[in-house]
């Protein structure tokens, strides 16, 4: 196992922010994953896990304590059963079981990160989000000290959120486990009106699998939402936010301040969620807030192909990224009573 001290966090990060870590350690196996858990725990010693880096904003003191490298791999299938280790790079494992002919997490091409963070974030995007298709998850529990086995229900999944998420000091993500499905190479049904669209079909059509993947890497890359290290837009966490969802009385509030700001015929975007709750857009918030594509004046900026990614344009902070952050906030509550949440997790720092 590589042991690093006064390690650069920055460059294990998609932002490509964040001061160093006292102690880096990565891991190729699990065991050797479990024994640095182990170890950390048993020393009290603060201690900090990184898959890919691209959910995460670390403060610029950086983290005084042990970060944790994941960097195991693993790809086993059989039938339609598939197992992936925490460290594999996910954006790979969508493309290898598309080559297998397998459906289920075809739209989830081109998201960045690892396979192991897929499940504590619940990721999702284009109508496909990776509870549907999770099985079991294998972590190592670190109140029980002993590696355990979740299956789908008791990783609590819900929209952008799990167990894991809620407990997020308890368990280290080990291995996860899918059942996709075999369609004769054709993609799920495809549940996202904007991925039928550039297909030429209608919702819940199948297309070919190939097709489904690229063409949602087009459309990701299109927002600068597939990483490029020569496309400050890319220097991202993807969507910074989280799409609000507004139990009924909020969102009726929401409706009026839509009203009094931009009009009576104007509708904002609304999904029914669970819970008789509403869904809506939070990039279409911060756009109607004023906070247009290329908002900023400083290294730290929206994007300039979709105002749901903040960007580090080069030689940022994470200061400067935190305070175009809480301006967005700020701005979007003031103009419809909205409290955005960010997305990515912070280490040493917040909103």
């Amino acid at each position: 196992m590589q042991e690093l001290h006064d390690a650069p966090l920055a460059p294990l990060t998609t932002f490509r922010l964040g001061g160093p870590a006292a102690r880096l350690l990565t891991a190729t196996t699990d065991a050797e994953v479990v024994a640095a858990v182990r170890e950390a725990d048993t020393n009290g010693t603060p201690l900090l896990v990184i898959g890919g880096g691209s959910n995460l904003v670390i403060g610029d003191k950086g983290f005084d304590g042990t970060a944790l490298r994941i960097a195991t791999r693993g790809f086993a299938l059989e039938g339609t059963s598939l197992e992936v280790a925490a460290g594999e790079v996910w954006t790979d494992v969508v493309a290898r079981t598309v080559e297998e002919g397998l459906a289920g997490i075809e739209c989830l091409a081109g998201i960045p990160g690892s396979a192991g963070a897929t499940p504590i974030q619940n990721v999702g995007a284009y109508g496909q989000e990776v509870s549907s298709t999770i099985t079991g998850v294998v972590a190592y529990d670190r109140h029980a000290r002993e590696t355990v086995t979740l299956s789908n229900a008791e990783c609590a999944f819900s929209y952008r959120h799990s167990r894991f998420k809620a407990e997020p000091d308890r368990f280290v993500v080990l291995r996860v486990r899918f059942e996709l499905e075999e369609a004769a190479g054709l993609s799920a049904p495809l549940r996202y009106p904007e991925t039928a669209r550039a297909m030429g079909v209608e919702p819940g059509e199948r297309v070919p699998l190939s097709a489904a993947r690229e063409t949602v890497l087009r459309l990701r890359a299109g927002k600068g939402m597939v990483l490029d290290p020569q496309d400050h837009d890319t220097w991202s966490a993807g969507s910074f936010f989280t799409n609000p969802l507004l139990d009924p009385a909020p969102y009726e509030d929401f409706l009026a301040r839509v009203r009094e700001r931009l009009g009576p015929d104007v509708t904002p975007p609304a999904f029914p969620a669970e819970d008789g709750r509403t869904k809506t857009s939070a990039a279409w918030l911060i756009d109607r807030a004023g906070f247009t594509k290329g908002y900023g004046s400083g290294p730290a900026r929206i994007s300039t192909k979709h105002t749901l990614a903040l960007t580090n344009r080069g030689g940022a902070t994470t200061e400067d990224l935190l305070a175009l952050a809480r301006e967005v906030v700020a701005g979007v509550h003031a103009a419809f009573g909205v409290t955005l949440v960010n997305e990515p997790v912070t280490v040493g720092v917040s909103l």
